[in-house]
């Protein structure tokens, strides 16, 4: 009998699962960072491939693209338009550049070559509000990501065109309201500017919606609302995510299976293990840092988190010496127990510790100076670490903390680096920064109105 009824939960638990994911669901994915006429940017192509595979893995069907011209970012508008028809839930992603055109928001292409506000209307960059019009909306549910807010660089440019001089150019994108159904979240702010992060990672916005838009069972706004306070966090408070949302129901990318009887409470752990595995059997044979930074980002304490830390080590700096136990698993209130002054002074850690933890920092891809000071920089940096690994992100350590970072796979020529105490630590010539907001290359082809008109007519 008791085998019975856990045969009953188990195809429930299949039942409801399958079913919770059954729905039609389709994503526009799209990253542009190889502009030809400004400087490239160096995170939005990983931006998009970190997003296409978290949202294939609850479930949609997605149509990713990268570094596309106008003619290609075009065609993958079509294709996404297309497939939304119907659709129950329809996502729009873009990470890139963008510009704010008297209160009219644009996407750029990498071809995009603007001069003055006739070249952004007659067809190089690509209206935001008619794109979403034309693509999604069939869908019962559209979510749109904008991680597009950065600095514009074609905005001066645009400003001095003599025939232009009282066009408005904003330095981020402006501000949108949400039809009905709709959802809409940018970077940061209306008019502001946000960070593109350190290169060959994500940015602060998208690592967030990475950690928390596809939680089991965490609902859609209450998932925006995390990622919002991720972001301020992780960026000292100088970016906070900016929203518009008129949805009319709950909304979950990856719905927790309901329990039918009381045997089936563990299911949305069984749920989350599977797309867990699926996960990581994607990325597992990568030879790329971000790809597994994306999943310790994703999964912080996962299963396969050891071996995405020992691959790392080995990537970035050979095969890794070091010998931490990383099987022993983190206990689970390093993700709970907020850490401050009093919890890191309990430590006792003394120079030579700090040092210690300073170059475990680096090792592991954050990369700070060796001083044995807690200095700003290093609260900084210890902060975005916590926030990687879905730590409470305050900048201190407690003892939980110090205990976890100590059982991470690092190079060992890092940990073990005995040189001068206030040599500064080796540094990725990459480095980060802002992304600048604006586009790329060649020139207008045609109106974009119409050309939209004609692709979309249904």
């Amino acid at each position: 009998m008791r085998f019975l009824l856990a045969a009953m939960s188990l195809a429930a638990f299949v039942f409801t699962g399958h079913a919770a994911l059954a729905d039609k669901r389709v994503a526009f994915v799209v990253g542009n960072a190889a502009y030809k006429n400004v400087p490239q940017l160096p995170n939005p192509a990983i931006d998009a491939r970190s997003m296409a595979r978290v949202l294939r893995n609850v479930g949609f069907d997605v149509v990713e693209g990268a570094n596309l011209t106008r003619d290609a970012m075009t065609a993958k508008l079509l294709e996404f338009g297309k497939k939304s028809e119907g659709a129950d839930v329809a996502l729009f992603f873009y990470a890139g550049h963008g510009i704010a055109v008297n209160g009219t928001n644009y996407l750029l292409p990498v071809d995009a070559d603007l001069k003055s506000e006739m070249d952004v209307k007659l067809g190089a960059a690509i209206n935001v509000d008619l794109t979403l019009e034309q693509t999604m909306a069939d869908a019962k549910v559209k979510l749109v990501f904008l991680d597009a807010c950065r600095d514009n660089p074609f905005a001066a440019k645009i400003r001095s065109a003599k025939a232009t001089r009282s066009v408005t150019v904003a330095n981020g994108l402006a501000e949108m309201k949400s039809g009905e159904g709709t959802l809409i979240a940018f970077a940061t702010g209306p008019g502001q500017t946000a960070l593109d992060g350190e290169a060959g990672t994500n940015s602060p916005f998208t690592r967030a919606l990475l950690a928390n838009i596809a939680s089991p069972g965490l609902e859609i706004q209450q998932a925006m609302t995390k990622v919002r306070a991720q972001v301020n966090d992780e960026t000292n408070k100088a970016q906070l995510p900016w929203g518009h949302t008129n949805l009319t129901g709950t909304v979950y990318l990856n719905p927790a299976a309901a329990a039918a009887l009381d045997l089936t409470a563990p299911a949305p752990v069984a749920q989350a293990g599977e797309i867990e595995l699926e996960f990581w059997r994607s990325i597992k044979d990568t030879n790329k840092v971000e790809e597994l930074n994306a999943y310790l980002t994703n999964y912080p304490n996962g299963t396969f988190r050891p071996l995405a830390l020992a691959r790392i080590a080995a990537l970035q700096d050979g095969p890794s010496t070091a010998t931490r136990n990383l099987s022993a698993g983190i206990d689970p209130a390093t993700f709970t127990d907020a850490a401050d002054q009093i919890a890191e002074d309990q430590i006792g850690l003394d120079r030579n510790q700090r040092r210690d933890v300073q170059r475990r920092l680096t090792g592991l891809g954050f990369d700070v100076k060796a001083s044995g000071k807690f200095d700003e920089e290093t609260r900084s940096v210890i902060k975005r670490w916590q926030a990687a690994r879905g730590y409470p992100a305050t900048g201190y350590l407690n003892k939980l903390q110090h205990s976890a970072m100590q059982s991470e796979i690092v190079s060992s020529r890092v940990a073990s680096d005995e040189s001068a105490p206030d040599e500064p630590a080796r540094r990725r010539s990459s480095g980060g920064g802002r992304r600048a907001h604006g586009g790329g290359g060649g020139g207008p082809a045609g109106l974009f109105g119409h050309m939209m008109g004609g692709l979309f007519h249904r």
